[in-house]
């Protein structure tokens, strides 16, 4: 096994985890999921009892 830095390794798990933050953003923002995120947010703000109806929305 190569010898490998531990800077070396920082760095590389630094980068990798900027890039799944961005794909977390970039998905997250992307157009096609607005309309799920925005009928499921509502969901919150919901006046109806969805605990009696077992816990599921439909």
């Amino acid at each position: 096994m190569p010898d490998i830095d531990v800077n070396v390794l920082r760095c590389a798990v630094t980068v990798l985890s900027l890039l799944v933050f961005a794909g977390i953003v970039g998905w997250a923002y992307a157009r096609r999921n607005r309309e799920r995120f925005e009928d499921q947010g509502a969901l919150v703000l919901s006046d109806e009892d969805v605990a009696l109806q077992g816990g599921r929305h439909e």
